[in-house]
Order: structure tokens, then C-alpha cells, then sequence
């Protein structure tokens, strides 16, 4: 979807669209959720913190979010997918992978199918979608970025490989802010210096993701669309008005984030044995702590424990803290058999 949730916003109020908007709060502490395409001319991302991004267009307009909302167009949006094929891998509420080989109505070509699910989109929900067709997950993400917004894009087999020589690597999927600016220290800058790499130099260089590396930068990418992916991960955070100075107060401010991930695992019926902390600075400076356990964690008093002890020896801290998140992963299914009481003899 083209800038979604500031899509959204602009469609449901007239008054909006045509300007710049930013979806999320407004205050010193606020971060922008999402922009639309007028706010990106002045250079507002999502992940922004609404002070930079007021500075970059004073006439912004900050619009709270409505998660419900996008929530229900997204489920609209993925029954359109459904009318055509039932291999979906969601990536967000506004982005999905789908394996259209073989397809619901038979059609011979996927860039019809790309083609009619866009104006499916448009129909019913009034908001424009882009499309990437290709033979893998790699190029198909590749494309869908290229024409944006309301674009559509094919990277045939012949084309693939040409294509990422020519893509500088920042724009790479997978290839964050961080290995972007290593490649370049070692004078990566392009799909093709990435090809020119020998898979030994790139797996020392970046470990397991080497390979992965080394293969796309050829156009080859063998992941399979999986529907119904397992969840990785779950959590919650909070950005604080004020910075955080002492441990009580940390404290009680990672209580009620503990609360809202164990309030998840319970509604889901999910447990996870690694419990990471997030700690960001008031200079955005972040560090994470993890700790795993054997088994998965049983109870919220047990999530508290851990989540106190990874918090202790942050303290004491030389800045303030703006920003802490509880996350919980390794998950699997919580185990809801009666455990049977053990007769003890005294």
C-alpha cells in the first residue's frame, strides 16, 4: 500500500488530502508513524521524531493514529488477496508476499493478477496499492518499490540479474542502515562491487547473512512464500514525556509494558523463552539485553523477574532514558495440560 496509514487519514478527511500529514503525535517526545507522499517531499519518514520533522515542513500536520481502522482495511485488502491465491505471507498491515503460480481463477499471467487486485483495491477501499512481479521474494520486493506510488513494476528472469548490478545497496531489501554503511567502508556500493565478492569474504564479513548477501546480489533468492508465518517475535514499548533518570523509576515505568506483552501471550495462548529489554537514550543511542531460559516462561511474575534483572545493571545511566521495550521471542504454544501435584512426604 502507497504510505498507508497517511493514506488512510487523507481519504476519511477531504481536508487533508493534497497535504503534507503525518500519522502519530505531534509532541517533543512523538515519532512519526507514517507520511504522506506530500510530507516526504520535505524529507519526513516514518521513525522520524515529530521535532525533526516539524522542522523539516512547518505547515505538517500531525493526525493520531487509528490502528482499528487500518486494521479493517487491511483485513479488506487481504480478502482481495484471498480471490486469488491462499499462499499470503503478511508483512505488515500494508504489505504482503503472494505465491500466484498457481492461482483461485486460473490466470496465466501475474502481472494481470497484480494488475486486477490493484483496481480491486481502488474500488473498494479507495486508496492506490503498488505491485512487484518477479520469479523470487528478493526482486518481487525490488519492484514494488520502483514505480511507487500507485505503480506497477515486472523484473523478468532476464532482466533480474542486470537489475541489482545496477541497484545501489542501500536500496537493497534485507541491507539496513548499518551493513549499508560497513559495505561501504569496504567499497560496496553497488549490486555489482556486492557480486564481485567471494561468499568466504562476505560469511566472514557479516556471518550467516553473508550467503544470503552473496546470492541476491545474483538475482537468486530460493525463499518460498510460507502462509500463515509464525510470528518471530512479540512486545511493547513506550516513549516517555520526561526522561528516565533512576531504576525506581524504570521500574514503574516497565511495569505496565511487561503487563500489555503478558496480556498478548494470554490472549494468544503463546509463551517465549527470550526476554530482550530496549533501552533508548535521550541522545537515540539504544542498547538490548536478552536473556533465555530453558523452558517458556510460565507466568507474568516470572516475565517481571527477568525483565528487572536485565534492567539492574543498566543503572546508574550518565543520560537519561526516552524510550524502554520488553520484546519475547522463541515462541511456541503454551502448554495448557494441568500439571499433576506432587505428593510430598515431611
Amino acid at each position: 500500500m502507497d504510505a498507508f496509514y497517511a493514506s488512510v487519514e487523507q481519504r476519511d478527511n477531504p481536508e487533508l488530502r493534497g497535504k503534507p500529514v503525518a500519522v502519530g503525535y505531534g509532541q517533543a517526545r512523538g515519532v512519526v508513524a507514517a507520511a504522506s507522499y506530500e510530507a516526504r517531499k520535505f524529507g519526513v519518514y516514518s521513525a522520524l521524531p515529530s521535532v525533526t520533522a516539524k522542522r523539516k515542513c512547518s505547515e505538517l500536520i500531525f493526525v493520531p493514529p487509528r490502528f482499528d481502522v487500518y486494521k479493517s482495511v487491511s483485513r479488506q485488502i487481504h480478502e482481495i488477496f484471498a480471490l486469488h491465491t491462499p499462499i499470503i505471507e503478511p508483512l505488515s498491515l500494508d504489505e504482503a508476499y503472494l505465491d500466484v503460480t498457481e492461482n483461485v481463477q486460473g490466470i496465466a499471467s501475474a502481472t494481470h493478477i497484480a494488475e486486477d487486485i490493484r483496481a480491486k483495491i481502488r474500488a473498494q477501499t479507495g486508496l492506490t496499492a503498488s505491485a512487484g512481479i518477479s520469479y523470487n521474494k528478493f526482486l518481487a520486493k525490488l519492484a514494488s518499490d520502483h514505480r511507487k506510488p500507485d505503480g506497477l513494476y515486472v523484473i523478468t528472469p532476464s532482466m533480474g540479474p542486470a537489475f541489482v548490478e545496477t541497484l545501489p545497496i542501500n536500496k537493497f531489501h534485507g541491507v539496513g542502515p548499518a551493513t549499508a554503511s560497513k559495505m561501504h567502508r569496504f567499497g560496496i556500493e553497488t549490486g555489482l562491487d556486492l557480486k564481485a565478492q567471494t561468499l568466504v569474504f562476505l560469511q566472514h564479513l557479516f556471518g550467516k547473512a553473508g550467503q544470503y548477501y552473496y546470492w541476491i546480489a545474483r538475482g537468486i533468492d530460493e525463499r518460498q512464500v510460507f502462509a500463515d508465518h509464525a510470528r518471530k517475535s512479540i512486545g511493547a514499548e513506550n516513549t516517555f514525556a520526561k526522561d528516565i533518570q533512576d531504576s525506581e523509576s524504570a521500574h514503574q515505568k516497565l511495569k505496565p509494558i511487561i503487563e500489555k506483552v503478558w496480556r498478548h501471550c494470554e490472549s494468544t495462548c503463546i509463551r517465549g523463552k527470550t526476554v530482550t529489554l530496549k533501552v533508548k537514550y535521550a541522545d537515540f543511542q539504544q542498547v538490548t539485553r536478552s536473556r533465555t531460559s530453558d523452558t517458556a516462561i510460565p507466568t507474568q511474575e516470572a516475565l517481571e523477574r527477568i525483565c528487572y534483572d536485565l534492567l539492574i545493571p543498566i543503572f546508574p545511566v550518565i543520560r537519561g532514558i526516552r524510550l524502554l521495550g520488553i520484546s519475547l521471542s522463541s515462541l511456541g504454544a503454551a502448554d495448557t495440560r494441568e500439571k499433576p501435584q506432587l505428593l510430598l512426604s515431611f
